[in-house]
């Protein structure tokens, strides 16, 4: 199983990035229903953000990023590193992570 990390790292300022924010959050939350993206923040310090996505062929997820507001508007640049997951040993422990979380 291929899992990616999606890099996005602003090109615009922040006032930019938070007129798109709801259209952005709307793409994440499309993605997450579709079992795609599992889990998403922003850097710390604010610079951009990343997302863990899982179940797809790279050239797939490359065109679904190219929906997200955020890179269709040219306000962030993005980096996909793709890397071989151990289904048990990794998503066992992210639903346990994400679970916690939800928790909060």
């Amino acid at each position: 199983m291929s899992w990616f990390v999606i890099d996005l790292h602003y090109l615009k300022p922040l006032p930019a990035i938070d007129a798109a924010m709801k259209a952005h959050v709307a793409f994440l939350e499309e993605q997450r229903a579709a079992g795609v993206f599992i889990a998403w923040g922003r850097k710390v310090p604010r610079t951009g953000g990343i997302i863990l996505a899982r179940d797809l062929e790279r050239s797939a997820l490359e065109a679904t990023m190219q929906r997200d507001p955020f890179v269709s508007r040219g306000l962030a640049q993005l980096t996909i590193t793709e890397f071989a997951a151990k289904p048990q040993a990794v998503v066992d422990g992210v639903d346990a992570l994400l679970k916690l979380l939800a928790q909060r």
